[in-house]
């Protein structure tokens, strides 16, 4: 794999250095920000963190064979290594992956949203894979480190960059836009999420937005049909905007038609004459994959290629997998916890064809002053549902305190660790449970203790209805 070359001169154009002093012939092989993966001839980026400084492992990046460093604050031991002084070593790794984006010919996608955007990515790098070299955000890299180290290891023969985008405050997706300028803007939904900082629904909104007003000239935008804000706010930023989703909002070549469900809640449709099978279980899986197909639609894949691709498209790990432990059923949406990710898990909970539905949910993170509306709202929604039985933990033990509901429908604990006994009580081991919770919970924790009780467990591929 061919990697950019940066000269001496490319790296204090990016960082605003005195390019006239540049050094003919120092040439760097590539850039890191982890000293103990620098292979020889990179150049070490010292980032500073809550719990570490890279400044502490120049020396050890240089014995590893690193030619430069980026640093903030002077080094005594470089060796004859090259130091490129800046006033914050994360904003020029920022202004490194931008250089690089300079020299992209490769349409670049980014995609962000509140619910269901790295499912998303694996979608559109599946259908783009199909035709294309493809380079791609692993896992969920999609920070202001993430992102620009993805873009500084985009080979120089890739045909597609895809690039996932994330947020917990006001302005980081403007400043990830700003590095990666994509070609096409990808914002799958909007929901409460990250309240605490991002303050309201609105809040939230704009932020993702933010990605469509960073898009390079003539960029394209695909969004999804929820909510209703979302498609309108898109239409006044971009000049070009597809909507994919099931309600009429979407344009009619986005939609879903002929849809069936097999019993894991895999879904399968028809989109322009072909036959799509989804391996991501939920109603909400289906308009990822409309957005991933229209992408690839605008990239020029061909549609019966990309259409077959996403049946190869997985779930994420923790990212509601369907795992069998016996027989009994595990849906573990375990990675992360918003309002409108909760809620798609207890639709697809719902939809499972089980003799009983169990839901264990735990605290969502980072709501700030609507913390416990939001909990309460959520606990009562999973109640008006075809659920036999929900499990409150957390925050949502809190507001099952509040709520009127049958014991036999709704109990609470403070965490899994103690709800589990309670739970254990209730399964006979044919029953479908969701194991829902922010990522800070660990909810993990729950499944070797499943394994002990009812068999080691297998993953469910949809293959079919």
């Amino acid at each position: 794999m061919s990697r950019f070359p940066w000269t001496d001169a490319e790296i204090r154009a990016a960082l605003g250095l005195r390019v006239d002093l540049a050094k003919d012939g120092l040439v760097y092989a590539g850039v890191s920000t982890d000293s103990r993966a620098v292979r020889d001839g990179d150049l070490f980026v010292a980032l500073v963190g809550d719990r570490f400084d890279g400044h502490d492992f120049v020396a050890e990046a240089v014995a590893r064979g690193a030619r430069g460093a980026v640093v903030s604050r002077p080094i005594a031991e470089r060796g004859r290594s090259e130091l490129y002084p800046v006033p914050d070593t994360l904003v020029a790794l920022g202004a490194l992956a931008a250089r690089r984006r300079r020299y992209l010919t490769a349409p670049v996608i980014g995609i962000t949203g509140s619910v269901g955007k790295t499912t998303t990515k694996d979608m559109v790098h599946g259908a783009l894979a199909t035709s294309l070299r493809v380079h791609a955000t692993r896992g969920n890299l999609n920070n202001r480190v993430g992102l620009p180290i993805t873009l500084l290891d985009v080979p120089e023969d890739a045909e597609a960059v895809v690039l996932e985008l994330g947020t917990n405050e006001p302005g980081e997706i403007a400043t990830l836009a700003a590095i990666c300028r994509p070609d096409i803007g990808v914002v799958t939904t909007v929901g409460e999420s990250h309240l605490e900082k991002l303050g309201s629904l609105e809040g939230v909104l704009q932020e993702k937005l933010d990605l469509l007003r960073g898009l390079a000239a003539l960029g394209r935008c695909v969004v999804g049909d929820e909510p209703p804000e979302l498609a309108r706010e898109a239409r006044r930023i971009c000049s070009e905007v597809r909507v994919a989703g099931w309600s009429q909002r979407a344009d009619e070549g986005l939609r879903p038609t002929e849809v069936e469900a097999d019993h894991w809640g895999m879904h399968r449709f028809v989109w322009r004459g072909h036959r799509v099978q989804l391996a991501v279980p939920g109603r909400h899986a289906v308009v990822n994959g409309l957005i991933a197909l229209a992408v690839a639609e605008l990239v020029g894949v061909p549609l019966r290629k990309a259409a077959a691709a996403l049946a190869d498209v997985g779930s994420g790990s923790m990212r509601g997998e369907v795992r069998r432990f016996g027989g009994l059923t595990v849906v573990v949406d375990c990675y992360n916890a918003n309002p409108p990710s909760v809620r798609a898990a207890l639709e697809l909970l719902e939809s499972q064809a089980a003799t009983h539905r169990v839901a264990v949910l735990g605290t969502m993170l980072e709501l700030g002053t609507d913390e416990a509306r939001l909990h309460r709202e959520v606990l009562e929604e999973g109640l008006s549902r075809d659920i036999d039985l929900i499990v409150a933990t957390g925050a949502f033990a809190t507001a099952a305190a509040g709520v009127d509901a049958p014991a036999r429908r709704l109990m609470s604990a403070p965490d899994w660790k103690a709800a589990y006994p309670m739970v254990r009580a209730r399964l006979s081991g044919d029953e479908v449970l969701l194991l829902k919770a922010s990522r800070g919970v660990a909810m993990e924790g729950i499944l070797p203790l499943l394994e002990s009780d009812f068999g080691e467990p297998s993953r469910i591929e949809g293959r079919g209805a």
